[in-house]
């Protein structure tokens, strides 16, 4: 049941971020200046909730424990290596996250209230672009974290 949870966990988490990468962002990228900064900082306030803690830091955990099961318990050796390999990508994931995205959600926040702004596009362009690039990066690592664990789940049963 763990390996379940960190597919299901991880999967919404790859799904976010895929959300983001094909629907959200270009979506934004056709509004003016002031609205991409205020719906992003809205966006950046909003998503910082324990439904959302709980699939983005509990897939890791459980990721952890299905290995340490399986480690354990003896079980099928290629289904270890798919799960090391998800908590590989899981944890570039997170680094980027850390390292990249959330540095610029804060600076994004920092720049102060869209409708006093005197340069929105000046704060605009020092966010989207990188912010997307990496967005994608982590849409790509996380789903195949995500695939990594379908991988481990056929075989383990």
């Amino acid at each position: 049941m763990t390996l379940v949870g960190a597919v299901l966990l991880s999967g919404l988490g790859a799904g976010l971020f895929y959300s983001y990468a094909c629907s959200v962002m270009p979506g934004l990228a056709r509004v003016d200046d002031r609205v991409f900064v205020e719906t992003m900082q809205r966006i950046n306030t909003a998503i910082l909730n324990g439904w959302f803690m709980l699939s983005f830091l509990g897939a890791l955990v459980l990721i952890a424990a299905a290995g340490l099961l399986q480690w354990r318990g003896g079980g099928n050796r290629t289904a270890l290596l798919w799960i090391v390999a998800a908590a590989v990508l899981y944890l570039a994931m997170l680094v980027i996250t850390g390292a990249v995205n959330v540095p610029l959600n804060d600076r994004l926040a920092a720049a102060g209230d869209p409708r006093t702004l005197a340069d929105p596009a000046a704060v605009r362009a020092a966010f989207e672009d990188t912010w997307v690039r990496w967005n994608l990066v982590r849409a790509v690592t996380s789903t195949a974290a995500f695939g990594c664990l379908i991988g481990a789940l056929t075989r383990a049963a």
